[in-house]
């Protein structure tokens, strides 16, 4: 047969977003409570009850689209206005990190390298594509093995988990990334993911 990496399985899984999240929470990993909707007063009151929220596009990279309210009036207009161009509304209760977050990059069974995305002054967004700066990060056996289950619940060979670190010492996964970029990470850690994963393919070839 023929050897896609990654396969077409992980798309349908990774590539939206709430999909996704969906299927990582029903397995026990931890990630922010998110709602998809249609109905402005669902928003409106997922704001009223979380405090702040992101709005982000089901689809979607490099953090573009993705607005953090915390005024139910302006949420309001932000869902109306994504409804109005047909797109359903996809709401994320925000986590306060520390002004960063983690990005995993996994292959095969193995975590390769990690990251600190850290946003820029004044700035809530981590990724690098909106001037983020980033530094290598250790990972923990607690990181590992969330990243490991991500990886092995959504069929992903390699991927991109961003993971935010919680007021109470917890983690939450905020995405997992089916075709991630690694110039940041390569940059911070030193590691190529290019060579890992050809290698990954080959040795899966090979089987």
């Amino acid at each position: 047969g023929i050897v896609v990496v990654n396969p077409s399985e992980a798309f349908l899984k990774a590539r939206d977003k709430y999909t996704s999240l969906l299927l990582l929470s029903k397995h026990g990993v931890p990630v922010p409570d998110t709602i998809v909707t249609e109905d402005v007063q669902v928003v409106v009151e997922a704001v009223k009850e979380w405090g702040t929220v992101v709005i982000k596009p089901m689809i979607g990279s490099l953090g573009f689209g993705s607005v953090k309210v915390n005024d139910p009036d302006i949420a309001f207009r932000v869902a109306r206005t994504l409804l109005s161009l047909g797109h359903p509304v996809y709401v994320q209760r925000y986590i306060e990190k520390p002004g960063r977050d983690i990005r995993i990059f996994t292959v095969g069974h193995n975590v390769l390298a990690a990251a600190y995305r850290i946003a820029a002054p004044g700035q809530w967004k981590t990724n690098v594509a909106q001037g983020a700066i980033t530094e290598p990060a250790r990972v923990n056996e607690e990181l590992r093995e969330i990243a490991l289950r991500v990886a092995d619940i959504l069929s992903l060979e390699y991927a991109g988990i961003d993971v935010a670190e919680s007021p109470n010492g917890g983690y939450y996964v905020l995405e997992a990334n089916v075709a991630p970029l690694w110039e940041g990470l390569a940059r911070a850690t030193g590691i190529k993911p290019a060579k890992a994963i050809a290698e990954h393919v080959v040795n899966l070839v090979r089987r």
